[in-house]
């Protein structure tokens, strides 16, 4: 038996402007899902979270979360089962990073509230497993990229919700960072959380995602396991860039390496032969 889809968009459509930004797109990502987003600038991935989050109306088409309509949730039910994280952000206020991450606690409460010590607990929680709570009293305002990020996840945690939506989260961040962050997404994957998120990296998809979805000209040109789908003939085809798929020796991971500087030809269906 198939078993029901979390997120299900079908046929969406939406343009700014009278120009068409996303054109009959649909997909289907399962719970517990790693799922990536693939494609050039302004292909329509930041767009189409939006549309995935309730914050844009497509055109035509409709997303549905357990089978239900978004148009149908409220705002904050929604909330309480998909969190939004954005990219690297400045706040224009010195928020301590606990309260920033006591912010996800909002869905859970009424228009006039007061944080209970539930919600510090639950926040308290968030920041131990994502082992910043040592930055609880610094202002938000004050820390590195890589400890602003992991905040705004440990805030989507304190929220409740179970499916993370991350719109290019490593863009900014210092190699060591990103791969704190990727680490992070591992770990909180295999507790059952589900993420989408966009990148500008194939490796990364490689590294931690079960699926990649590629995004070109508002259209969906590719999707399936990482494996099968990032291949130096698709990732051409994506962003006109001549690039072999290799894995490392002894490695199940694959790196993403230009020909240019690799110097390893291709067989006839595009795929690199040699490694490195």
């Amino acid at each position: 038996m198939e078993l029901k889809p979390l997120i299900k968009v079908e046929d969406i459509s939406f343009g700014y402007n009278r120009k068409t930004v996303l054109s009959d797109v649909s997909l289907s990502i399962g719970a517990g899902e790693v799922v990536t987003l693939l494609g050039p600038n302004g292909c329509g991935k930041s767009t189409l979270i939006k549309i995935i989050l309730g914050l844009l109306r497509p055109a035509t088409g409709a997303i549905f979360f357990n089978g239900e309509n978004i148009l149908h949730i409220g705002s904050k039910s929604l909330a309480r089962e998909i969190a939004y994280v954005p990219q690297i952000h400045k706040s224009s206020f010195p928020y301590t990073v606990m309260d920033m991450v006591l912010m996800g606690r909002i869905p859970h409460k009424t228009f006039f509230f007061r944080y209970s010590k539930t919600d510090v607990d639950i926040a308290g929680d968030a920041l131990e497993r994502l082992a910043i709570a040592h930055l609880a009293d610094r202002a938000y305002t004050e820390i590195s990229g890589g400890e602003r990020q992991l905040t705004l996840i440990a805030r989507a945690i304190a929220q409740g919700a179970g499916t993370f939506i991350m719109d290019e989260p490593a863009s900014g961040l210092d190699y060591g960072n990103q791969l704190r962050l990727l680490d992070q997404i591992i770990k909180l994957s295999r507790e059952g959380y589900t993420f989408i998120k966009s990148t500008h990296s194939p490796e990364h998809a490689l590294w931690i995602a079960d699926r990649v979805i590629m995004i070109k000209n508002g259209a969906v040109v590719a999707d399936g396991a990482c494996d099968d789908v990032i291949s130096a003939k698709n990732l051409f085809h994506l962003y006109n860039a001549k690039v072999n798929v290799m894995k490392l020796n002894g490695s199940s991971f694959g790196v993403c390496v230009p020909q240019t500087i690799c110097g390893c030809m291709n067989d006839e269906n595009d795929q690199a032969t040699g490694q490195c």
